[in-house]
């Protein structure tokens, strides 16, 4: 589709291919495999020779749809898509790594990512070195001959702290190292790595992309040349993203412009009021002047974000204490739904990392994470002081 179309057109158009039928939504292909005309054009579509669909573990029309979609609003050349966000991350890392190839990762970063990067990989003879997630030099520092990949978030999860990707992106590409950035909290309306410089984009498409809480899946976006050895992990090892929920993601990428524009106008005006709020020690949010990266955030996202962290005085009773008397906010860890969820990082999200991963990674006992979604801010106000109120 023509590349001049802004965003939320490509949200609603992109990858858009009827059937015989001539239906206006996308239809959904619930099947596991596909006929053939003959046994010479079975050969041809497994071969490659033959552009076609062939078993539903590595393609099929729906899925396509979705993958060309989120490709087309990311400015990627390909997209391949998974059956969860951190499905997304393993394809990448088996695709480009191998024994002996060593990672420099963020120390901020979600909990089951650090887990993949500390716990699993190593299985595998990959090795990963974390470093500050807003220090360039200390990427550099960590850098060596079998470095092969620079991986982020940005923001980060849960401090919403921001890092540099042109800087970074110079840094590995001065190396020859692949850098890939999870945009799952930006997601392309508020942010476009490749744009700044970054080799490939991880989406956990079960968050903003799906909207409303109701599916699983990621993505892996950039150039074919690099997407390809995704998907051919993918072709044999399997972690696909189901027709089904390919089809309500596209169903959530229509609407994300405009619940992005809602969900950050919310979570701005939130977090100027808990900045007010006696009982908070401190507000992370990009979108704050008093945010350390807020000059970058400025010139890197289209506004803050729909996340806000905040620390409260005292320690985890005391973070405890908000979330139990929350009666609208959701207890959730999930993030990314029209629903606000909150949930205290240090015994939810990353309460599998070690303490002192989470002292490193600036996570508190008394930090909470907000997801704003789109109830009215009022009440998200009226629902957080209720605990707030209980704090000395």
């Amino acid at each position: 589709m023509n590349s001049d179309y802004r965003p939320e057109t490509l949200a609603v158009r992109a990858g858009q291919e009827r059937s015989p039928f001539g239906e206006h939504s996308e239809a959904l292909y619930l099947t596991s495999s596909f006929v053939f005309e003959n046994a010479a054009q079975a050969a041809r579509r497994f071969s490659g020779e033959e552009a076609g669909n062939v078993y539903s573990r590595f393609s099929n029309p729906t899925v396509t749809l979705f993958e060309e979609r989120l490709a087309a609003i990311e400015g990627a050349e390909d997209c391949v898509a998974t059956a969860s966000g951190m499905a997304a991350i393993m394809a990448l890392c088996f695709a480009h790594l191998q024994q002996g190839d060593h990672i420099v990762a963020s120390n901020s970063l979600f909990g089951a990512t650090v887990q993949l990067f500390s716990n699993i990989l190593p299985r595998a003879g990959i090795s990963t070195s974390f470093v500050s997630h807003t220090d360039p030099a200390a990427w550099a520092a960590a850098i060596r001959p079998e470095t092969r990949l620079f991986f982020l978030e940005t923001p980060s999860n849960p401090l919403t702290e921001i890092a540099d990707i042109a800087r970074l992106a110079d840094i590995a590409h001065a190396r020859g190292i692949l850098l890939a950035v999870d945009n799952c909290f930006c997601t392309p309306i508020l942010q476009k790595p490749l744009a700044l410089g970054a080799d490939l984009i991880i989406h956990s498409a079960t968050k903003y992309l799906d909207g409303q809480g109701r599916v699983l899946g990621g993505a892996v976006c950039g150039p074919k040349k690099l997407t390809e050895e995704v998907f051919k992990f993918l072709r044999t090892a399997g972690p696909t993203l189901s027709a089904f929920n390919a089809w309500i993601l596209l169903k959530g990428l229509e609407t994300l412009k405009i619940r992005l524009d809602a969900q950050t106008a919310n979570a701005a005006r939130l977090a100027a009021w808990l900045e007010a709020q006696p009982q908070v020690a401190r507000v992370f949010y990009p979108g704050l002047p008093s945010h350390p990266q807020y000059e970058l955030a400025r010139r890197q996202q289209r506004s803050g974000g729909a996340i806000v962290s905040f620390e409260v005085k005292g320690g985890r009773p005391e973070a405890w204490t908000v979330v139990d008397h929350c009666r609208l906010l959701s207890i959730t860890a999930n993030l990314g739904d029209t629903k606000t969820t909150i949930t205290h990082p240090a015994s939810t999200t990353h309460g599998r990392i070690t303490p002192d991963a989470r002292a490193a990674a600036g996570i508190k006992e008394g930090l909470l994470r907000i997801a704003v979604g789109l109830e009215a801010v009022e009440d998200l106000q009226a629902d957080l002081a209720r605990g707030l109120a209980l704090i000395a």
